[in-house]
């Protein structure tokens, strides 16, 4: 009986985590890594896909589920058992991850072949998600499947997503028996439509997220007490959109697809039901994101089961918590366009997230110039990326080639993080009366998942470890299992993290010296292109600027 890490090994991404026991391989979610994770481990399947019999998700999203068509088109016809809110959510999410990877390798391929090399073939194609779908099994809350001799397997709400669950694996091989929990990304408390995570008493071994295992979260201002009312997370929302429209301005929300678009619209429908804005006659919301959409209505059509008493109480009396009048749903391309033509001040929810890609960033384009709008974030924005840069006072970017000033305000909307902080995770962790074997920490990065798991070691008496990417373990040598170093200091970790980041940037200063001088090289080329001229002005400005921005900032006493 054996586990094997093969993903978000203290990393964030990528979770997939095989299974060993009675000659069958399981895998509990095959995710797709992202960013640095991606760079660190690549997105190839470090084993065999045909000879996993089958296959457990956690929940929809793609850093969890993104790698089932790869499965598939790689030989996998085993089981794939989820919740139906899961299953309905992987048909749309793996059929949008596969547009994705077709239009990367276009884009790749056309690169290449310019190049004279080979053109580059998509990860999975559309096509691959759809025949993937006949694979998944509707899977019960708190119901025990049968999955085969010596495997029992049960799911349990885990507050994180529609159809989230924290899976119990119940393992029998010769005279052995070992019961495995699974946390999956355990959900934040009290949020809007969801019920909060399911509480489980009893297991050998414990894998556990631990993304936010090293911090709390920030609350809304008016918030008192531990819980945080609807009433008071839908007031911080108030507020902003009634002071951008008084400006005449638009509030522009980034927002994931799956799970916070919703959210957020729950808060809307309050703020309007509630007339929250008395200085706004009208809200007019706009879901710009053809994923989105879709999302919404399996949301709109699918909470029974899944939602708290809140939203059970407005569904009962005919409400339906996340549609109102005023929002319109936006798939069309012209359509989505003409939002920027509006005149009038307006609500627009889009994807990406964090900024990268999609329709998000036309919207950007046309209002971070604009200091009358509002641009929010309501989740968490990765280094490196467009969203991250904007949110931590960037005073222009670029979109889409062309320089782009920063003048409007940005905000953050606090309290709606879909995952537990270390307070919740605790909590979660402390529910279980029976002595834990061990606890693997995943689902965090370098510097938390292990600090996490010493946590857990140091305060709560239980022995824990965070696992390294392919590292595998014989369940049933339990004395051979290793053990969390002691981390007593978080601050460590960040020390460690500036340290580095020092080293990074002193060995970049030969690099500046070298790109200014091929900036004035370029400057004198003759005969230049207007294009190239203009592009070429542009960088030497953002360069320019960025470093007098710095100056202001850290050298301010250097002349």
């Amino acid at each position: 009986m054996h586990i094997t890490f093969f993903g978000a090994a203290q990393q964030v991404t990528g979770s997939c985590t095989m299974v060993e026991c009675n000659g069958k391989y399981l895998l509990v979610d095959c995710g797709l890594p992202q960013g640095n994770d991606e760079k660190e481990t690549g997105i190839e399947l470090p084993f065999d896909a045909a000879a996993i019999d089958y296959v457990f998700l956690t929940h929809a999203h793609i850093d969890h589920t993104g790698r089932i068509p790869y499965l598939v088109r790689n030989g996998f016809k085993g089981k794939i058992f989820a919740t139906s809110a899961t299953v309905q959510l992987c048909e749309i999410m793996l059929a949008d991850s596969a547009y994705i990877q077709e239009m990367e390798a276009e884009w790749k391929s056309r690169k290449a072949k310019r190049a004279g090399k080979k053109g580059v073939e998509p990860l999975y194609t559309v096509q691959d998600a759809q025949k993937s779908m006949q694979y998944f099994e509707s899977c019960v809350y708190e119901e025990i499947c049968e999955v085969d001799e010596g495997i029992k397997a049960r799911f349990n709400d885990a507050g994180h997503l529609l159809g989230s669950s924290s899976i119990e694996l119940w393992l029998k091989e010769g005279k052995e028996r070992r019961k495995l929990v699974f946390s999956g990304d355990i959900g934040n408390f009290d949020q809007p439509l969801i019920k909060d995570p399911d509480y489980i008493d009893e297991a050998d071994f414990v894998i556990m997220e631990s993304t936010y295992g090293n911090r709390t979260h920030k609350k809304p201002e008016n918030a008192e007490g531990n819980a945080v009312p609807t009433a008071v997370r839908a007031e911080e929302l108030a507020q902003i959109i009634e002071r951008t429209f008084k400006r005449g301005g638009n509030v522009v929300i980034p927002s994931f697809a799956v799970g916070r678009t919703q959210e957020i619209l729950y808060l809307l429908r309050v703020i309007i039901e509630k007339k929250m804005c008395p200085t706004v006659v009208d809200i007019p919301v706009f879901v710009d994101s053809p994923l989105s959409v879709k999302a919404t209505h399996i949301f709109a059509g699918n909470l029974f089961g899944y939602m708290d008493e809140e939203t059970m109480e407005l569904v009962n009396k005919g409400i339906n918590p996340i549609l109102f009048p005023s929002l319109v749903t936006i798939t069309d391309v012209e359509d989505s366009k003409a939002l920027n033509r509006r005149k009038e001040s307006c609500v627009i929810i889009s994807s990406s997230g964090m900024c990268e890609a999609g329709r998000i960033k036309h919207h950007l384009k046309h209002n971070l110039w604009r200091s009358e709008s509002t641009v929010l974030f309501s989740g968490y924005q990765a280094g490196g990326t467009l969203g991250r840069s904007i949110l931590d006072g960037a005073r222009h970017v670029t979109i889409f080639g062309e320089q782009i000033d920063v003048r409007c305000e940005v905000c953050e909307l606090h309290g709606i993080s879909g995952h537990a902080d270390q307070e919740g995770l605790v909590t979660w962790l402390k529910s279980f009366k029976k002595e834990i074997r061990r606890v693997f920490v995943v689902h965090g990065d370098k510097e938390v998942a292990p600090w996490f798991a010493s946590f857990v070691s140091r305060t709560l008496g239980i022995k824990a470890y965070a696992p390294k990417v392919r590292e595998r373990f014989d369940l049933l040598q339990e004395q051979k299992l290793p053990l969390a170093h002691d981390m007593k200091d978080t601050v460590l970790s960040y020390i460690r993290e500036l340290e580095e980041a020092l080293e990074s940037l002193k060995s970049q200063e030969d690099t500046l010296r070298a790109v200014v001088q091929r900036m004035e090289k370029a400057g004198k080329e003759p005969h230049m292109e207007e294009k190239k001229a203009v592009r070429l002005t542009n960088a030497i400005y953002r360069l320019a600027s960025d470093l007098e921005y710095l100056k202001m900032k850290w050298a301010s006493d250097v002349d």
